[in-house]
């Protein structure tokens, strides 16, 4: 379980990023923060894993303030997905997997074999662990870098805006791969994004910053879609766009959902 107790975060120059953030995000569950830039999102995010210091309140982890844990064991307890993959150039990808559990004690040999293990999890093809990340497609690069967050077992995933630099084709295999993992491992993932059908998609909770991390909502999707708490959330989530607007005909015995402009979104079950 992750708490933010009325953290704040005031950078050097006076600029409020963040002001008295108060959210618990439960164990096992996918909490997503989504807002524009200037929302404090990415800030929140990084104050877990004291990557960034809260200039008041506290972060705590099951409990225990993270101040209060070495800052290098705490962050490889963590696992952490960046936009960009954050490869380490000229390491194998096995070894990139591999590289906190080599630092933490494990055998390079047996962190490797792990690795493999990992890659095919992420669906890749474990004979990939010899190339280096260069030779790999933006998708893969991002696998990856989600095997590598995996590597250590954690509890905690951190997902800062982890499919936002690949096609929207890869992104959406990416947030599908997500979910499966999620479905298997139950970790605790809090997620970034300012996409707002990225963050309905994976997120179990959602929560709707305003400038300076505020909460606008907090809810599940269905709950923040079907009632606004206002116009901010009702523009920002697009409730009133007509392509959220559905509804359902019949073609060739199938029931499809459709949007207002008689674009087709999906297949409904029987």
């Amino acid at each position: 379980m992750i708490e933010f107790e009325r953290v704040s975060k005031v950078f050097p120059g006076g600029a409020t990023a963040v002001h008295e953030f108060s959210y618990t995000i439960p164990s096992h569950r996918a909490v997503v923060l989504v807002g524009s830039s200037g929302s404090g999102k990415t800030t929140l995010m990084r104050m877990v894993n004291r990557m960034v210091e809260p200039s008041g309140g506290r972060v705590l982890i099951d409990g225990e303030d993270v101040r209060d844990r070495n800052a290098v064991d705490l962050r490889r307890s963590i696992g952490y997905v960046l936009q960009q993959g954050g490869l380490l150039p000229h390491r194998t990808v096995a070894d990139n997997v591999a590289t906190v559990p080599v630092l933490t004690g494990t055998s390079r040999r047996e962190a490797r074999r792990a690795a493999g293990a990992l890659l095919e999890r992420v669906g890749l093809d474990p004979a990939l662990g010899d190339r280096y990340p260069a030779q790999l497609s933006g998708g893969q690069q991002q696998r990856v870098g989600v095997a590598r967050a995996l590597a250590s077992d954690p509890n905690i995933l951190l997902m800062d805006e982890p499919f936002g630099a690949v096609d929207p084709i890869v992104r959406r295999d990416l947030q599908q791969e997500l979910l499966r993992l999620q479905a298997e491992l139950g970790k605790t993932i809090l997620f970034v994004t300012h996409d707002v059908d990225e963050a309905f998609l994976i997120g179990e909770e959602v929560v709707v910053l305003e400038a300076g991390g505020r909460i606008a909502q907090s809810g599940t999707p269905a709950e923040i879609l079907g009632s606004p708490a206002n116009d901010f959330v009702r523009d920002f989530v697009g409730a009133d766009r007509g392509e959220r607007r559905l509804h359902v005909v019949e073609n060739g015995g199938q029931r499809l959902a459709v949007d207002a402009a008689g674009r087709p979104v999906g297949v409904l079950g029987q």
